[in-house]
């Protein structure tokens, strides 16, 4: 795929409608990515929140509240707590944070009594990033979740980048594990975790992709780098998936990327047992649309 464009394509060529649960679905943006989602035919939304403000809303984007499933409940808590018992029960398929603080969201998707992950399971993020200066869609991880993934959560965010990737019709994605170097050094932590990973895909404990590291961003991602460094890399220039040895560069790059690369993006939770699509309350409805479409293809998979 090239275009997030792509992702809400298929999305609507699935033909069904995911049922998705908005917690304090009461800004402008979500309702205006979910009501969009909506109308493009591959989404059925709860709104959960105050109906008063939720009302408002759909009226001053010109729709009827009578069409939609509306919950009242204005206090955010509730809503929030409501919105992951209708997903945990399977009465939707979908959780998605509205205009709800993201401590108070990953609280209630982490509640061992009410939540959404499984135990022992190893909660990340992967996010498609549209890059114009780059040939097709670029998946990287963790850019929310772990602040310093240790061996066992790096294999865990590999493993669920690459089954985004089969899900958006890459069979074979190329996985570049991410440093400043491509040497494995004993100074670098995290270059040891990387040709352990390696040594597993050669293995056959790591499946569905072809992965090489340590490697730096332009041995990933630039065809001309190997033969410049005088690298030879499966990647080859030419990577699907980047994983990050650490949430600060991961969150770094990405953001670098959408302020001066005109970046755009669409991402999920991964570890849950559903989909859950968490966007910052300020992001652009255009992106909590993207994300939207992702969840739903995510959702035919789980």
């Amino acid at each position: 795929m090239k275009s997030l464009s792509e992702i809400s394509a298929k999305a609507q060529a699935l033909g069904t409608k995911v049922r998705i649960a908005v917690a304090v679905a009461e800004d402008a943006n979500t309702i205006g990515a979910i009501c969009r989602a909506t109308t493009d035919g591959f989404v059925f939304p709860i709104l959960i929140g105050s109906e008063a403000r939720i009302t408002q809303l759909l009226t001053s984007f010109n729709l009827q509240p009578d069409a939609y499933q509306i919950i009242d409940m204005p206090d955010a808590d509730q809503a929030t707590r409501e919105a992951v018992r209708l997903v945990r029960t399977g009465d939707a398929d979908v959780l998605m944070k509205g205009l709800v603080g993201t401590d108070k969201f990953l609280k209630e998707v982490l509640s061992k009594e009410r939540g959404l992950l499984p135990p022992k399971a190893v909660m990340s993020y992967t996010c498609a990033l549209e890059l114009p200066k780059y040939h097709k869609l670029l998946l990287i991880s963790d850019t929310a979740v772990l602040p310093t993934p240790d061996l066992d959560q790096k294999i865990a965010m590999v493993n669920y980048s690459v089954k985004m990737a089969h899900t958006l019709g890459i069979a074979n994605p190329k996985v570049a594990l991410i440093s400043a170097t491509e040497k494995v050094s004993p100074g670098m932590p995290n270059t040891m975790d990387y040709a352990q990973i390696c040594k597993m895909a050669e293995r056959g404990q790591i499946k569905g992709c072809t992965i090489d590291g340590p490697l730096d961003v332009f041995l990933a991602c630039d065809p001309q780098a190997g033969a410049v460094k005088g690298v030879s890399t499966p990647i080859n220039g030419d990577a699907d998936i980047l994983i990050f040895p650490n949430l600060e560069t991961a969150n770094a790059f990405y953001k670098g990327l959408m302020l001066f690369a005109e970046g755009e993006l669409a991402g999920l939770i991964q570890g849950t047992t559903k989909p859950v699509v968490v966007m910052s309350r300020s992001e652009s409805e255009n992106s909590k649309y993207y994300c939207i479409a992702l969840s739903c293809l995510m959702a035919e998979v789980q």
